[in-house]
């Protein structure tokens, strides 16, 4: 589905009722940062007042005498307003910064959390720079937006009502006077708002594109190259760069638009109190410190709309973002399974059993049909079959990635839908044709997430794959730090993770084509490691060489999601089958 849709669909009432899922516990400290702009605004607001007081006792006094004394208590209120505002907006606004920073520390830590509890189908029918651009550059929009425009929101919204209600306080026909000529500015704000928020929503969707778009060119570098295809995604690319570029484009536009036709509002607000003041002045409706009170208000009632402009353009990529960040948050997560507490006694034997499973990814569509077979404790079981036969598939439902449609998996006699996850990933250990190395220690790499293995157990996993001499060359041994700095080969990087799953010891073993991207003589060294590996474990093996799984127990032919034939390899030689046929083809001149 186009993201672009499904975030449309996510409407403010449910931004707001996630955020206030998320943040709710500031509410309070919310509160208490509007009061201080209240009160903050308070000197601003009185400010044009008092100075009206003054221009009035200077102007009375012109032909008696100046009141210097009453000049110097209205002034120094107005140092003590001044003053005492400027420390409750920064109160203020210290307060909602870090309302903002806590809240994007929350989401931060919610997606951390959220992205372990998605199951495996979120991630195969969703791109990864499309991911990475949710909990990346979404989660930066939100904490910058948000920063920069909720404490801007709340100050000139508070002054925008302060300064509405001390124009009619002095002078009614001034303050329609003043609030006539800005009017038109609330009905451009609105209109260039809901033009604009279109435009966020698909930047942001359209971001999330071309960096899906990236993260696919780059893993995938060298196979343009080959295909001498840098032309075609090059032209690729400047079309999602020219969508990205023209909804950037209207949206800043647009929401750049709010800023001059407010200067251009208030500009001419200034304009019409200065006429209307100057006929009532004449008029003798009103004093000149009126006047001058008014050209104060109607500067400071322009300079609200400009920074709920600036504020609500802020919010509507805040807006736009979290709408992409929410429908992250509120994908269907893996069922819970704290109730599953059935364990296998001690160290699970390896006794593994299929009984009559059917699956299929889509609920219309079976990939698996009536899948039964078992594997001894020790057994090596190999998986073969053409591309889409459903080996992986088996795999995946082995390992609880995803749940079975029908029929049971068992191991050591026990249902697995009957344990948790972990208690069944805890039982294998997996080495997989893409290898998985982080920037850490080579020790750190090997022990990965395994707590008390010495290193003794280190080295003896190593010299037993056959890498611990080449590590010992490195300028740091096991401390050298995988880096850009440090090559290592494929067959290195596999033979790692061959002694990282030596370390974790399972009891059952789980080789996914773990030899197809390397050389035959770097596949030999692989797999005298993995026949190291595989003792005393249960295997299954998914091998397109079919030369590499010739001394297995038990070889499952798998076609259409069914196994058509099974046995060891002479026997399936010597029935010369679809298995006679796949295998002769890999050896044929």
């Amino acid at each position: 589905m186009d993201n672009t849709k499904k975030n449309n669909r996510y409407t403010l009432k449910e931004i707001l009722k996630n955020v206030d899922h998320y943040a709710g516990q500031y509410k309070w400290a919310f509160l208490l940062s509007v009061v201080f702009a209240a009160l903050g605004s308070v000197a601003v607001i009185i400010g044009p007042d008092k100075l009206s007081d003054i221009t009035d006792t200077i102007t009375a006094g012109l032909m008696t005498g100046i009141d210097l004394e009453k000049i110097s208590n209205i002034a120094m209120t107005l140092v003590f307003l001044y003053l005492g505002g400027s420390l409750l907006t920064y109160g203020q606004g210290f307060i909602v910064a870090t309302i903002t920073q806590k809240f994007s520390k929350r989401l931060r830590k919610e997606i951390s959390l959220k992205i372990n509890k998605l199951p495996l189908k979120y991630f195969d029918s969703n791109s990864q720079g499309d991911v990475l651009s949710r909990v990346t550059n979404d989660m930066d929009t939100v904490g910058q937006s948000l920063n920069q425009s909720l404490g801007i929101l709340v100050s000139s919204i508070v002054l925008f009502f302060g300064v509405l209600f001390m124009m009619f306080k002095t002078n009614a026909i001034m303050a329609f006077s003043a609030v006539g000529s800005v009017l038109i500015g609330f009905v451009l704000m609105t209109v260039i708002m809901r033009k604009s928020q279109t435009h966020f929503k698909g930047q942001q969707a359209n971001l999330a594109k071309v960096n899906g778009f990236v993260e696919e060119a780059y893993t995938g570098h060298n196979t343009i190259y080959s295909y001498n295809a840098k032309d075609y995604t090059t032209k690729e690319f400047s079309a999602l760069n020219e969508d990205l570029a023209s909804s950037v484009w209207k949206a800043q536009f647009l929401s750049g638009m709010m800023q001059p036709i407010m200067a251009f509002i208030g500009n001419f607000g200034f304009v019409i109190v200065s006429v209307v003041g100057a006929i009532l002045v004449i008029n003798e409706s009103i004093t000149f410190g009126v006047i001058v009170a008014f050209t104060i208000y109607v500067r400071l009632f322009s300079q609200p709309l400009g920074q709920m402009a600036q504020a609500f353009s802020g919010l509507q990529r805040a807006q736009a973002a979290m709408g992409r960040v929410f429908e992250f948050l509120n994908e269907t997560e893996l069922p819970d399974e704290t109730a599953k507490t059935v364990k296998l006694a001690n160290k699970a034997q390896g006794y593994v059993s299929f009984d009559h499973v059917s699956f299929g990814y889509d609920e219309n569509e079976t990939i698996i049909n009536d899948f039964s077979t078992e594997a001894l404790p020790g057994q090596k079981i190999a998986i073969v079959g053409p591309t889409g036969a459903g080996k992986t598939t088996i795999v995946n439902l082995l390992m609880k990635f995803y749940e079975v449609t029908q029929g049971r998996i068992l191991i050591d006699q026990v249902d697995i839908a009957e344990m948790s996850r972990e208690e069944v990933h805890d039982q294998f250990c997996m080495v997989l044709q893409d290898t998985w190395l982080f920037e850490g220690t080579i020790k750190e790499n090997l022990i990965y997430n395994q707590p008390n293995i010495s290193d003794e157990k280190v080295v003896a996993a190593c010299e037993a794959v056959g890498i611990d001499h080449f590590i010992n060359t490195l300028p740091k041994g096991y401390n050298t730090v995988l880096d850009d700095k440090v090559t290592l080969s494929v067959g290195q990087k596999q033979l790692m993770t061959i002694a990282r799953a030596l370390l974790k010891d399972a009891p059952m073993l789980i080789l996914d084509e773990a030899t197809s991207s390397v050389d035959t003589r770097t596949e030999e060294l692989i797999q005298i490691a993995m026949d190291k590996l595989m003792e005393g474990r249960t295997t299954f093996v998914i091998a397109h060489r079919l030369s590499t799984i010739q001394n297995a127990d038990t070889i499952l032919v798998m076609k259409n999601g069914e196994i058509i034939e099974s046995g060891n390899h002479e026997a399936l030689i010597e029935d010369k089958g679809f298995y006679y046929d796949l295998y002769n083809s890999q050896f044929e001149k």
